[in-house]
């Protein structure tokens, strides 16, 4: 897992060198960090989610 991150990491600072303005910069860190944010949301809304219903029974 730590690969992938610095492999990810790499691939941030290459596009974040090349880019043309400071709005472009905060496009690629959104981008990149998004899909993990929202694999952990839904993560915790499945957690949640079972948690309660586990509850009720």
């Amino acid at each position: 897992m730590k690969f992938l991150l610095f492999i990810q990491q790499s691939d941030i600072e290459k596009k974040i060198a090349e880019a043309p303005d400071s709005s472009y910069e905060i496009g690629v860190v959104i981008g990149s960090y998004l899909p993990f944010v929202v694999l952990v949301v839904i993560a915790y809304g499945i957690y949640h989610f079972n948690k309660k219903k586990r509850g009720s029974e």
